[in-house]
Parts: structure tokens; sequence; C-alpha cells
């Protein structure tokens, strides 16, 4: 099943409409009847990286009750195991959602259609360890840059210390080798507990600015937004007329919604939090039209 495509009609009324976007809301509860199925964000919307948020949990599973499925979307760069491994340390319960997506799922497909018959694949590994269960069980070998053939990037081997400058040599000689990147994670920041921590995304920045190519997994790309929505089609059992997206990244979740034509709803509480200095519209449109993205809904932190 696929998601039914967006008419004429609804498509000008939106677009009319957009003059009093975004609107401010108390709950998702004021406009959940609208909407038939969420695709959610999870890192500054679900949990914040060490702990759960229990009003979006509540929301969350609300939602599933009274209108439709909801499917997680991460740009983790992890296989959903992981996911839910993480979930059950930060007190996230499995009845909030019906299904995750991430961008290391995605990244995985990326890889597997890379491999030729019977050849195993040379890739130098640009990332934690702990990230390599993105291909784990596929004809691998990790090796140095000057004999791998692609590489993979999830992230910095130490995002608690590194940032993007400590790369800058590592960078150059990738491209020197004139290898492609495959970034498994496009958020640039993510937030960790009250900390922003560097993702694959900002690697991969640098290195498309120094000229090396970059292939994008996940968040605001469109084929993550078609996996996710072809999930809640088949868990719902027929078309999604009308999802909705939620979360806090204007670059990536906000971005990947307007591409896909989904309505949105960001939640000022993560990424963008010391941006928004109040929950106000002229505020809100400042900061998404420097973004270059809009909205229709807008809340602090979720809650039903």
């Amino acid at each position: 099943m696929r998601c039914a495509a967006l008419t004429g009609a609804r498509a000008r009324a939106t677009a009319m409409a957009m003059a009093e976007f975004p609107k401010l809301i108390a709950g998702l509860g004021e406009i959940a009847q609208d909407h038939d199925a969420l695709i959610c964000d999870v890192w500054g919307v679900l949990h914040n990286g060490a702990d759960a948020r229990p009003p979006a949990v509540d929301a969350l599973r609300k939602f599933r009750q009274t209108r439709g499925p909801v499917v997680l979307l991460s740009n983790a760069p992890r296989p959903v195991s992981v996911l839910e491994e993480q979930f059950a340390r930060f007190g996230v319960p499995n009845d909030c959602y019906d299904a995750i997506i991430t961008s290391g799922v995605a990244a995985r497909e990326g890889l597997a259609a890379r491999m030729k018959e019977g050849a195993r694949l040379a890739l130098y590994h640009l990332g934690p360890e702990r990230d390599r269960g993105v291909f784990e069980g596929l004809a691998i070998d990790c090796v140095e840059p000057d004999q791998a053939c692609v590489v993979l990037c999830t992230g910095l081997f130490d995002d608690e210390t590194e940032g993007p400058d400590d790369y800058a040599d590592t960078l150059k000689a990738l491209h020197a080798h004139g290898l492609e990147l495959l970034c498994a994670n496009p958020d640039h920041v993510v937030q960790r507990g009250g900390k922003l921590i560097y993702c694959a995304g900002a690697i991969a920045d640098v290195y498309e600015k120094i000229g090396g190519k970059v292939i994008y997994y996940g968040k605001p790309h469109r084929p993550v937004y078609d996996m996710s929505l072809a999930r809640a089609a088949a868990l719902a059992g027929h078309d999604i007329v009308r999802p909705l997206a939620i979360g806090d990244g204007l670059g990536t979740d906000i971005r990947g919604a307007n591409r896909a034509g989904l309505d949105s709803l960001f939640i000022a509480d993560g990424i963008h939090g010391e941006d928004v200095t109040e929950m106000s519209v002229p505020v809100l449109r400042a900061l998404f039209g420097k973004a270059g993205v809009t909205a229709q809904a807008a809340m602090r932190a979720l809650v039903w």
C-alpha cells in the first residue's frame, strides 16, 4: 500500500492556509483528529538522549489508541534492535509506537546494493565501534582509506570531545583517494542530555565543501519517508491519507516533511530550543524563514 497523493485541491488549500501557520497548540490532541498516522522523530522529542519524556510517550500512546499508527523515524545510524535496547535504558515503553525506521537500516540497504555477487566490499568506517551493527553480517572488510572502495560515516570516533575541525586532514586524505562518502546520519547535531553532540551530517557537510561526493541516508531525503509511509499503511491496512510528521530539527524533520508533502508539527524544545526565545508566531516564522521551511503547527514540547 502507499500513501495517497496530495490532490491539486488540497495542495491549493494548504498553500492558502500557510498564511496562518504555524498554529501554536497546547497539545497534540488539538489536531489529532485531522491525521491518520504519525511519522515521529525520536531524539529531542521522545527522549533527550538520556531519559524518556513521559508526556511525549503519553501523547504517542493516545494517538495510537484513537487515530492510527505511529512510526518512529530516526537518523540513528544503527539497527532497530539497538534503538529498542536504548529505549529500555531510557524508559521509553514499546506501547507508544508501532514501528521504527532508521537511517542505519536505509544505509545498510545501500551497502548491500553495492556488493557484487561473491565479492567482499572494502570499506573505511568513519565512526565509533558501536555503530558497526549497520553492516554486521554483510560481506564487508573494514580497511584503511588507501585500501577502501567507499567510506561509511556513522559519526565521530569520539563525539564527546571531537568536532568536524578535528577531521580536516582525514577528509582531505579521503578526497585525495577519490572515495565516495555514505552518510548514515544526516543530522549535524543531536541533543544528548543537556549537551549538543556532533553527528555524521556535520562531517559529510565538510566533505562536500572540499569537493567530496556524499550520499545521504535518512531525513530530510525522500526515500526514508516513503519507507515510513509504506510501513504505516501496512500497519493500518489502508492508504494513509493525511500523515503528520513531528520533529525538532528544522533542517531534517521539518525540511523532510516539506519535501515529502506532509503536514508537520515543530517541537521547539530540542536542538533549536535556545533559538526559540518565545513561543510566538513572529519568532517561529523568522526561524523557519532562515531555514527555508514551513510547519503547520508548533509547540514547546510534545504533550497530548
